[in-house]
């Protein structure tokens, strides 16, 4: 019988982060693929549109968890998908990332005796209080195969006792996405149709609960990206939960500071490598401007991706305004030097392929075991 392997998206960086998986995995064949959406994400900006421009195909199966509380939408996406492996039996599901549908589908896989693969595993920001730092644990500890951007991610199961059979150090498949469909993005020119100049803005995103979610602080961040905007333009494409908050809280939007929808993946990713510089409080846009070679300045305490400060152009701000402004206000007035993107190891557009490879060995009997006695190098998964 074809083995079975589900996919399960939920959120954005899930798309982009399985795409290269899945089509990967149906270039070599011999797999049923199923994808599942749990519906974590269910505005079209957030979803559809992203597996359109993924050329990802509509889900075989869309649970709609919808928003709520954390455990609500845990519950919703660990029912929904512990019923669907009961209808449809499978051999293993792949979950991405650190959202809840993640460590949600990995329960539900796990209690019926599913082989659980975690792509993205590894990743450590050592802050307890964030629930992406808690889901990347949970899911880690009950997965079979642990797939890891960074040796850095490998080395953090390892010390957390994770046998090193059950990993492997494969590569940013982000990086994949971000690689094979900037060309296209690029060229529809969505920095042109704003009236923005290449180099001549700011693109800035905010949706973490701890900032938004906080009026004073949320309402110094719009007063510092004011003070940003004076210098240059600052372009700030609105997550659903800041859209609501700031509603909610009646903010004023500073002048020069340019509200947008969501944006479309191809546009975002346009408009962040023509962008002079990147605030985020994202996880992936630390990774995708590292790789673009484009400044950023990460507006947290902590970050799960310390090689992007490491090896990339992430810088790490903290909390404090004054601090974000001071450091902004800094590197805009700095010459803009013309270098080459650095080179962080295996995020080199082949991810999706390495991943692929290895994730087909836990379909044959015994998967685990017969992986090897020692770590999966990546001489040995990357090449044919």
């Amino acid at each position: 019988m074809t083995p079975r392997l589900v996919i399960v998206v939920g959120a954005r960086p899930n798309f982009v982060k399985v795409a290269p998986v899945w089509h990967a995995v149906q270039r070599i064949g011999g797999v049923e693929l199923e994808l599942l959406h749990t519906g974590q994400h269910y505005d079209e900006a957030l979803s559809d549109r992203f597996l359109s421009q993924l050329g990802l195909p509509e889900p075989d199966v869309f649970l709609g968890a919808g928003s709520g509380t954390h455990a609500e939408q845990t519950a919703a996406v660990l029912v929904g998908v512990e019923r669907r492996l009961l209808e449809r039996p499978a051999e293993a599901i792949l979950v991405a990332g650190d959202v809840n549908s993640t460590v949600a589908a990995a329960l539900a896989a796990v209690k019926l005796g599913v082989r659980v693969a975690h792509l993205e595993a590894g990743l450590r920001s050592g802050d307890w209080s964030m629930p992406e730092e808690v889901n990347r644990a949970v899911c880690d500890r009950i997965s079979d195969l642990l797939l890891c951007p960074t040796e850095g991610a490998r080395e953090n199961l390892v010390r957390e006792g994770v046998p090193d059979v059950r990993i492997a150090v494969v590569g940013n498949t982000m990086i994949d996405s971000l690689r094979r469909l900037l060309p296209a993005a690029l060229a529809a020119s969505p920095r042109e149709a704003l009236g923005l100049d290449a180099g001549g803005y700011v693109l800035v995103t905010l949706h973490r609960p701890s900032l938004v979610d906080a009026p004073e602080r949320l309402g110094a961040t719009l007063g510092v990206l004011g003070e940003i905007a004076a210098t240059m333009p600052v372009v700030l494409p609105l997550h659903p939960r800041t859209r609501a908050r700031l509603a909610q809280a009646g903010a004023d939007v500073p002048a020069g500071v340019m509200l947008l929808e969501p944006l479309g993946y191809g546009d975002f990713i346009a408009l962040e490598a023509e962008a002079r510089l990147v605030i985020t409080d994202s996880g992936g846009v630390q990774e995708e401007t590292s790789a673009l070679g484009v400044p950023c300045l990460t507006y947290r305490t902590t970050t799960e991706r310390p090689i992007t400060i490491e090896r990339g152009t992430n810088t790490l701000v903290g909390l404090d305004p004054d601090r974000l402004r001071d450091m902004a206000l800094a590197e805009l007035g700095r010459q803009v030097a013309s270098a080459a993107p650095p080179q962080i190891p295996l995020w080199d557009g082949e991810a999706g392929r390495r991943t692929a490879r290895v994730l087909l060995s836990t379909l044959q009997p015994s998967p685990v075991r017969n992986l090897g006695d020692g770590p999966l190098a990546h001489e040995e998964i990357g090449s044919e």
